[in-house]
Formats: C-alpha cells, structure tokens, sequence
C-alpha cells in the first residue's frame, strides 16, 4: 500500500500520474471543516474560489488537502477525490476522452494555483488532474493526518487498468490469484495507487469510486473519534500485510479509510 515519498514542498513538482491531492465536496462546509480538524488535527486557509467556496487543509502549516462546498442545488455525492499530476491537463484531458473516459470540469485555472480537470474513467469513477503552477500538491505526507494511499474500488480490474495505464504511462503489477482482483499501478519502481475488483460486492448506491485512506497514530482510537464526532464506522479495524486499517464515513457520508502502517 505504501505511496511512493517523493519529496514533498513548494518547489516539489510532481511526476505526471503522482497522486498529487485530495479534495472533499461537502453540503455543509463549516461542518464538515469542525470534523475533520477534531479527527485530524487539521486548521484550514481560504482556497480558490472558482468553483464556489473552497478551503485548503493544513497540518503544522503545511497544505494536505482542500475542501470545497457543492451548491445547494446540485445533489451529487459526498465524496473524497484523488488528484493526479500532470505537466498539461489540456492534453491529459483530451487522452482521457480519447480513452473512454469523461470530462466533468475544465479544463479551468484554479487562480494562480494551477490549472485542473475533473473527470471520470469509463467505469464511472471520479478522479482529478492538477497542473500546478503556485501550489503543487500536498506539502506533507507519510505522517498521521496525511492522505498515504488512492485505491479504485470497481467492477473488474482488466479493463480500467488499461485507461490509466493508458492515460499517465503507469506499469501494472497484478496480484496472481483467482479469488483476489488487484492491480497496484507503478511509476518506475514506485507503488502510487491500486485498482481493487470487487464484481458485485460494489454498493449498487455508490458504482466504482475512488477511496482515500489517512495515516493515523492509532487507528482504535481514531474509530472513537470518528463516532464521537458523528460519523460513522463502515468496516471495522483489522490487521492486514498493509498495517491496521479501518474504512469510515463522515457525518456527511463520504467515506475514507484509516490507517496505521507498519513501523
């Protein structure tokens, strides 16, 4: 599971594919900015505004993730969204729909901050793309309160993994196994996301979707926090070759994972 530590700071430019941010689409913005500061430990700074209100993250200072307020007449789903690099997201754009995937937003200038895109893979899953110009992506990361891992949770892996692969150069490395369908996607000889076929046990309410989890110091105690808090515990906590993990959702139903990775 462990996301490639590639150096994190203002002048970091990421590789195109790295997972670059994490961004939440909330109904209730200060509400949701009350939970995830208690469970996290984050403090938030206004963001760009082109796409409504948006905050950005902080953890000791540094940037780790944005949220961002739906409009109140538009009903889509609360979700955590990854944001992979690229060095032209107009380009990254037209490869996207070249390969059967969709484009929901932009391309669009986020202020001085970079340029994005949202759009979807052909299954229906999610995503971002972030050419960053000002701000360049999480400032942190491998520490508690920071995203460390994106896995796409969907129908079957084969054909997906071919549209990512296809759109940011990854390397696939497949788990050979008849009961277990996962491909870890690679930039050289670094892990930066995984693909999780899970064939009918998708909620029907949810189709394929991106998840993120969070490092935490102890992922029991971070379960407490979570329904304290008004939240929710989806599956959980156990022990995996990966650490202690947990899957939750916030009092507004996006769902995330927890964990504590091996010392």
């Amino acid at each position: 599971m462990t996301e490639a530590r590639e150096p994190a700071g203002p002048h970091a430019r990421r590789a195109p594919g790295t997972p670059c941010w994490v961004s939440l689409m909330a109904h209730g913005l200060d509400a949701t900015e009350g939970f995830y500061g208690e469970l996290f430990g984050w403090e938030f700074l206004p963001g760009p505004q082109q796409l409504g209100p948006y905050v950005r993250a902080l953890l000791d200072g540094r940037e780790v993730a944005g949220m961002g307020q739906l409009p109140p007449d538009r009903r889509l789903p609360v979700a955590w969204t990854p944001y992979f690099a690229s060095d032209d997201v107009d380009r990254t754009a037209d490869t996207v729909r070249l390969c059967g995937g969709t484009v929901a937003v932009g391309p669009l200038d986020a202020a001085e901050a970079g340029r994005m895109v949202i759009a979807s893979d052909p299954s229906g899953a999610v995503f971002g793309i972030w050419q960053g110009s000002a701000h360049l992506g999480s400032a942190i990361t491998g520490l508690p309160g920071t995203p460390v891992w994106n896995e796409l949770l969907t129908f079957e892996t084969e054909s997906v993994a071919k549209f990512y692969t296809s759109v940011f150069g990854y390397e696939e490395e497949s788990v050979v196994s008849p009961d277990f369908d996962y491909v870890t996607l690679r930039l050289g000889d670094r892990p930066v996301a995984g693909l999780h076929g899970v064939g009918h046990a998708l909620p029907r309410d949810r189709g394929p979707h991106w998840r993120t989890y969070f490092e935490v110091f102890d992922v029991d105690e971070t379960l407490g926090r979570v329904t304290a808090l008004g939240g929710r515990i989806l599956r959980a906590a156990h022990d995996g070759p990966h650490g202690r993990v947990a899957t939750v959702a916030d009092p507004e139903g996006a769902e995330f994972s927890v964990v504590r990775e091996p010392d």
